[in-house]
């Protein structure tokens, strides 16, 4: 009980001061987000690809799509705020793309 306090303080510490760490797939160093381009810019780049959006959200600092690919596989992708370039493709744990 007498560490309660302590791993508190701590927790706290650690999601205030590392929001970029949010699931440890990918970060993005993207700068201000006054900067960025917005989730629907990106939603409607991907759907004129062929793409199919199903959820976008902020994650560690890269943009996370939930969705389907162009080639139909239901996909968690991950993209870069400012260029929107694609980072990571995965599916159910097997990567498909990486950006290298």
């Amino acid at each position: 009980m007498k560490y309660l306090p302590h791993l508190a303080i701590a927790a706290a510490a650690l999601a205030a001061g590392s929001p970029a760490l949010a699931t440890g797939k990918m970060t993005c160093n993207a700068g201000p987000q006054a900067k960025w381009k917005t989730q629907k810019v990106l939603q409607q780049t991907l759907v004129k690809q062929g793409w199919k959006v199903r959820k976008s959200k902020v994650d560690g600092g890269c943009y996370e799509v939930y969705g389907t690919d162009p080639q139909g596989n239901r996909v968690e992708a991950y993209f870069h705020p400012v260029t929107l370039e694609k980072l990571l493709v995965s599916r159910r744990g097997e990567v498909l793309f990486k950006k290298k």
